[in-house]
């Protein structure tokens, strides 16, 4: 927006100070003046001769004084409202600098503005957090970017090698090719849907309405049976009515991430998955355990990173494109809950995603 330049805010506060010097000091000087008056014509009222000005003679003997007082006032509040003002404003030049900097698009720079805690300082410090949050964020979207990037083009690489191999070699097995075609091109699908949904879910761009989770727990229960029995894997689903507000859609997608990410990441033949809801006051729970290897409290605490697969547990099928548990972080935090990533001592994980419960329905 172009605006015309006024007044700098140091210039403003000079011509403030001084002017309220000038205001005290002519208020004061005449104050003096009328009491000079006051004293003049009590003693010439006590001497008998009255006239028509009285204690004149005071105040016509105090004019020149009082003017160089003014003009004294005048110069001193300019000098002195002008550094003062250079003092005062000095950290705002420094947030401003550091906000020019940040605009160029480096992000790493601080204020870290010294001295004791004041408006300035709450500012600076203010300024430093959001720039550490930015910088952070950035860096997490680069390193997403660059991770879908890599994953999206992977599944086309591989759609070239089988396309040159096919038109290379005419008596290759068509039918193979094709259905190595069509396993990478569902890939690639997949993953652009789960793209879709993290950043539906990340916006907040939707209604919330009751659900119930506990209903959620069993519908993605009853889709995914078919794959834990496939991969011998027994799913036990326990637990109350879970009132919670969100999105249905976006809450299903959550427990059929947390469900299917506990089959796949399980021993073949043997494995084990609890699914439980409860309610807490004020909250709800969803809690979703498997057996497994043992995992480490650092590869934990890595799991919802996007295309994170946790190689250390993962079977070759239905691996999935690294972004299920990336894509349950992101809707927790969308419908203000917390998601927490527990290893088992006796082997595999349990996560728990807490939620605000839904207020009672008032129309029942």
């Amino acid at each position: 927006m172009d605006r015309s330049r006024g007044l700098s805010v140091r210039l403003k506060l000079t011509l403030s100070y001084a002017g309220f010097l000038l205001l005290a000091g002519a208020l004061l000087l005449a104050a003096v003046s009328w009491w000079l008056l006051k004293v003049g014509w009590l003693q010439t009222n006590k001497a008998g001769a009255w006239t028509a000005t009285p204690g004149t003679t005071f105040v016509r003997g105090f004019a020149p004084i009082a003017a160089a007082v003014m003009v004294f006032l005048l110069v001193f509040g300019l000098l002195g409202g002008w550094v003062l003002a250079g003092r005062m404003l000095a950290p705002l030049t420094r947030i401003t600098e550091a906000t020019r900097t940040a605009a160029t698009g480096s992000l790493s720079h601080r204020i870290q503005l010294p001295g004791r805690q004041d408006e300035f300082r709450e500012l600076a410090d203010a300024f430093d957090a959001m720039l550490a949050r930015l910088e952070a964020h950035v860096a997490e979207q680069r390193r997403f970017a660059a991770n879908a990037s890599h994953e999206l083009r992977t599944p086309l690489a591989i759609s070239k090698s089988l396309l040159d191999v096919a038109r290379s070699d005419p008596s290759h097995d068509t039918g193979e090719v094709l259905d190595r075609l069509h396993a990478v091109n569902t890939r690639a699908i997949d993953l652009t849907e789960a793209l879709l949904v993290l950043s539906r879910a990340g916006q907040r761009s939707f209604t919330r309405e009751q659900v119930d989770l506990s209903l959620m727990a069993e519908e993605a229960t009853e889709t995914l049976l078919p794959l834990a029995e496939r991969n011998g894997v027994t799913i036990e689903t326990r637990g109350d009515v879970t009132p919670a507000s969100g999105s249905p859609a976006l809450l299903l997608q959550l427990t059929m991430n947390l469900v299917h990410n506990a089959i796949v990441h399980n021993p073949s033949g043997r494995g084990r998955v609890w699914v439980t809801t409860g309610a807490r006051p004020g909250t709800v729970l969803l809690t979703v355990e498997n057996t497994g290897e043992k995992l480490t409290p650092h590869l934990v605490a890595t799991l919802t990173e996007p295309f994170q697969r946790g190689t250390e547990r993962l079977h070759t099928d239905h691996a999935g494109v690294g972004l299920g548990l990336a894509i349950v972080e992101t809707i927790t935090h969308a419908h203000d809950g917390t998601l927490t990533l527990t290893a088992r001592p006796e082997g595999g994980l349990r996560i728990t995603v807490e939620l605000p419960a839904a207020a009672p329905d008032t129309d029942r």
